[in-house]
């Protein structure tokens, strides 16, 4: 099981007071109004969410300019956590960037760690634990399995990503985050025993699927059946002396043109 973080408990604990279970298909400004705040879309300079707090309730702001309603509800429910959570804090305005912080990168930006507990309480409320496991326990990782769930929480790809990636129990997985053509970070499931290759701050190896992406300019390449493509272990992953044979891995990448990022999913059968 994922270890029960802060973040985690006052989202479960924000759902309990409410009496409910999800909130898959309640309106967010509905919700937020319920929690006695103010949701406002409006176009934002050089961010795509903020909370203000005011004498008598806040108000969280989110960008209309956001093209997805999935990610507009996780911007939202990141504010959510920052409303909960950090009120008496100082906050930066939430840029992309602010999203895709996992645990142990958070020190990469300012007041990154309350932006990592925005994130954890963000992804548990729309996507609750005991929910989501039931959803996805016993079932084969697939690029079509992440996209049932994105359309079961109303989530984006990459977010429904990184939730999988919070439980052990589940099939071991590597996420590596790429952007502006170079490695920023990667994480991977304690059960995958492998160790990426010196990649950090380097374009991706040049027989990756993330580089195929790349030098395609960041287009949606393959069809929902062909996303796994199939590559060697050693790829991404340096081999050392007990792997006898270059083993078959694959690799899923979810694009960003806008923002020129991928992440790039790898595992194992």
């Amino acid at each position: 099981m994922t270890r029960a973080t802060n973040a985690h408990i006052q989202a479960q604990q924000l759902l309990g007071n409410c009496g409910l279970d999800e909130i898959t298909d309640l309106e967010m400004d509905l919700f937020v109004a319920g929690i006695d705040a103010m949701l406002l879309e409006e176009e934002l300079k050089n961010c795509d969410g903020k909370i203000i707090f005011g004498q008598s309730k806040a108000v969280i702001k989110v960008n209309s300019n956001i093209q997805f309603q999935e990610r507009k509800r996780f911007v939202i429910a990141h504010e959510i956590g920052h409303l909960i959570m950090h009120r008496n804090m100082q906050l930066p305005d939430d840029t992309f960037a602010n999203f895709n912080i996992i645990a142990g990168m958070e020190k990469a930006l300012k007041n990154g760690r309350q932006e990592l507990e925005a994130n954890e309480f963000a992804s548990e409320l729309l996507m609750p634990e005991k929910l989501f496991l039931k959803e996805v326990t016993g079932k084969k990782f697939s690029p079509l399995l992440i996209k049932q769930l994105a359309e079961r929480f109303k989530t984006s790809l990459t977010a429904t990503v990184f939730r999988y990636l919070q439980f052990d129990q589940l099939h071991p997985i590597c996420l590596v985050f790429v952007e502006n053509g170079k490695v920023k970070y990667w994480k991977k499931s304690y059960d995958l025993n492998v160790w990426l290759g010196d990649y950090n701050r380097l374009a991706p190896p040049s027989d990756s699927v993330a580089a195929e992406y790349i030098e395609k300019g960041y287009e949606f390449l393959y069809k929902l059946e062909e996303k796994a493509q199939t590559i060697s272990k050693s790829t991404w992953f340096t081999l050392n002396e007990y792997d006898n044979e270059d083993t078959d891995f694959y690799e899923y990448c979810i694009p960003t043109k806008r923002y020129k990022t991928i992440l790039s999913i790898i595992w194992e059968d």
